[in-house]
């Protein structure tokens, strides 16, 4: 394979603009052209491709968000659209797709890996939900921005003796809240995984308040993941409302941190694994070794079929799990 397209599709993720760099890196090694596509699978659609070269990738390594763009396309979900999306492909002698994205992004891969497309997939999410890889680029500095952000919530918490929910991203997934309500000091962490009733134990959550209160602490904090509770609104004040029900004489303030945690400089962790990632899948495609994605497995690089990837269920670690048990911090 001598011509690669790169996609960078779904929610962006810091590292991205690493593995575009990678990925430019990487071809001009095997002296391959890269050509890239603007906002994701629209771009594709919509024929909005542009040969890159170093010129395009300078300076961009450390430099969070995605330069390419990326968007939600409908039209992906169609026949027509897959098809048109592979015409334009085509005409721009792409011979096979880097395709970095998160399960959406790999659906799409899916779709056209059907019509004849040499694809290969780089796990690139902030929410760490793919399943068959220990680790997604942008999650670990989502994570080291959602604590940075914990980190000054509780100073003020502690200076006003005050109680704070924080609801972090997670639609499907809680190991951001469970990441950073652990190392951030959570009293209490609420993920999407565990069912709870009610849809919680709200009287949990306030016991483990009150009795921290007994304890001596003066503020406290309760870490949920956008996904409990996703059929509300505005979840996290819903929550807030139903502590304060019970705990009338708590001040407590609610704390979305929303999309501060998909930007930012990618961290150190982050770039290594979108370089590792990244040249692996190169290598990939220019040996027509396709329809595959790589990930990281015990702190290796590593690649298996789409279709078996996608089949992964992700699980919550449970060793982190039982840790946030043993600590107090988690149902």
């Amino acid at each position: 394979m001598k011509s690669i397209g790169i996609i960078t599709s779904g929610g962006d993720a810091p590292g991205m603009n690493a593995v575009l760099w990678a990925a430019v890196k990487a071809a001009r090694f095997r002296n391959m052209k890269v050509y890239g596509v603007i906002n994701g699978y629209q771009g594709l659609i919509d024929n909005q491709i542009i040969e890159l070269n170093d010129r395009d990738i300078e300076g961009i390594i450390d430099r969070g968000g995605t330069r390419l763009g990326t968007a939600r396309c409908a039209a992906m979900l169609t026949r027509e659209g897959q098809e048109q999306a592979v015409q334009n492909m085509y005409a721009h002698g792409i011979e096979g797709l880097l395709v970095a994205g998160g399960d959406g992004s790999y659906r799409g891969a899916r779709d056209l890996t059907a019509l004849g497309v040499p694809i290969v997939g780089v796990p690139a999410t902030i929410d760490n939900d793919l399943g068959y890889t220990d680790n997604c680029i942008g999650f670990d500095t989502a994570c080291n921005t959602a604590v940075d952000c914990i980190s000054k919530i509780r100073d003020t918490m502690m200076s006003h003796s005050r109680v704070a929910v924080i609801e972090v991203m997670g639609r499907h997934c809680g190991d951001i809240a469970l990441t950073v309500g652990m190392v951030g000091g959570a009293d209490y962490i609420l993920v999407p995984e565990v069912e709870y009733e009610k849809p919680f134990d709200i009287d949990n959550v306030v016991q483990r308040l009150s009795q921290n209160r007994q304890f001596g602490n003066k503020s406290g904090m309760v870490v949920m993941a956008e996904g409990v509770m996703y059929e509300h609104k505005n979840r996290a004040e819903l929550l807030g409302q139903m502590i304060v029900e019970r705990m009338p004489q708590l001040d407590l303030k609610v704390n979305v941190l929303g999309h501060v945690q998909r930007g930012g400089t990618p961290s150190a962790r982050d770039r290594r694994y979108a370089l590792q990632m990244t040249e692996r899948a190169v290598q990939l495609l220019h040996h027509g070794d396709t329809g595959r994605v790589v990930g990281i497995k015990d702190s290796a690089v590593m690649d298996m079929p789409l279709d078996d990837a996608l089949a992964v269920k992700k699980v919550l670690n449970e060793s982190l799990l039982r840790l946030a048990h043993a600590l107090g911090q988690a149902i």
